[in-house]
């Protein structure tokens, strides 16, 4: 069936942005957009194209193949391209330079390749611009830091409360097994020494 045939090689091609599709940045800095694609059975001019919510364009490039670098076919004067695709896991990353506020919204990293029948695949980013790191993710930081480090606390103390309970237990059991092992002349197995031996072999107390 060459529908089928079709259907299958559609999903050759796969973008991805990485585990998560969101990204923060500062007013004003620079940040990373990542952007990765990976095909079965190769590229030949192969083109990307970066899109600012959904229609607006801010990057395309195109790759000949696995063995050459991308060539820009337009680029925002704001955007640097920073993959790299003669590697295993072309990359199509960019970097969006001095972000404003206006920057914040939607990123779509698009492929198309014509060496598998034109198949497209994309993936979407979303990115926050803010003014500074918000105090209440410090917030929210510093409560689970703070039961975390509670839960860690009482688990100190349950550690420590064990060992003082297994020490007064290990004192009285020691009174019990110095009577076992001066009656035993072949027990070594208190304290490892050599000398614990002849120590076992003194007379039993009466």
């Amino acid at each position: 069936l060459p529908g089928l045939h079709v259907f299958a090689i559609t999903f050759a091609l796969e973008v991805s942005v990485g585990k998560t599709n969101t990204v923060m940045a500062l007013n004003n800095s620079n940040v990373l957009l990542p952007c990765v694609f990976s095909t079965c059975i190769g590229f030949q001019d192969l083109v990307f194209t970066w899109y600012f919510n959904t229609t607006e364009m801010i990057y395309q490039g195109k790759i000949k193949n696995k063995a050459s670098e991308p060539t820009i076919i337009w680029s925002n004067p704001r955007v640097e391209f920073v993959g790299d695709t003669t590697k295993k896991d072309n990359n199509i990353s960019i970097i969006l330079n001095s972000v404003e506020f206006s920057d914040a919204g939607k990123y779509t990293c698009h492929v198309k390749n014509p060496k598998e029948k034109n198949a497209q695949h994309s993936a979407t980013i979303f990115l926050t611009v803010v003014h500074k790191m918000v105090e209440t993710d410090n917030t929210v930081t510093l409560i689970i830091v703070g039961v975390v480090g509670g839960l860690i606390g009482l688990l100190i103390l349950f550690m420590l409360v064990k060992r003082l309970v297994l020490f007064i237990i290990k004192k009285t059991q020691d009174g019990k097994k110095e009577c076992l092992v001066s009656s035993s002349g072949n027990d070594n197995t208190e304290n490892g020494l050599a000398g614990s031996k002849a120590e076992q072999k003194a007379p039993p107390k009466a």
